[in-house]
């Protein structure tokens, strides 16, 4: 799930997002694997982001998350649109408009978009996606030694609980 603190696509330093990005190849569900802690995730398991296309090349936002402490789901909509180069992987995301920020895919499965690392505005977030609820433990691996290698800490990532029945975690 993607937070909004600002008006622009900040993109952290050292991260350079995806080139010959194709958008409607990111369209429909991600689930979260892996991601930093911040507040308006806490609690969460289960996420998921739906990206859905709209007229002129807007994209409709919708994360889902079941909230172990409040025992039920959150659902969150928003839209996004290419930061400037549709064929970039940054996007401006909009939860609470006019405020928007930047969402920057820096890693990606290029042939079958079925995995992405996923920059925020700044270095204190970042989340690992993937097609299927779970990724094999050596792409896992991979995965953060490709955050590693852009300069994360990857020691901060908490593992985001996918596979069993919500409320059992």
């Amino acid at each position: 799930m993607a937070t909004v603190y600002s008006g622009c696509a900040s993109v952290p330093s050292g991260i350079k997002p995806v080139t010959s990005f194709q958008p409607e190849k990111y369209l429909g569900c991600w689930y979260e694997v892996a991601r930093m802690d911040h507040s308006f995730e806490r609690h969460l398991t289960h996420v998921s982001a739906t990206y859905t296309e709209l007229p002129g090349g807007r994209i409709e936002v919708v994360n889902r998350g079941y909230d172990t402490k409040a025992g039920r789901w959150k659902e969150i909509r928003g839209k996004a649109k290419p930061a400037g180069d549709p064929e970039t992987g940054s996007l401006l995301v909009s939860f609470f408009p006019p405020f928007s920020a930047g969402y920057h895919v820096f890693a990606l499965d290029r042939q079958d978009y079925q995995w992405a690392l996923v920059a925020g505005p700044n270095r204190k977030y970042l989340w690992v996606l993937s097609r299927r609820p779970s990724l094999s433990p050596s792409l896992k691996q991979k995965l953060y030694h490709l955050a590693a290698e852009a300069g994360y800490d990857t020691g901060s990532l908490i593992s985001v609980p996918q596979t069993s029945s919500p409320g059992s975690d």
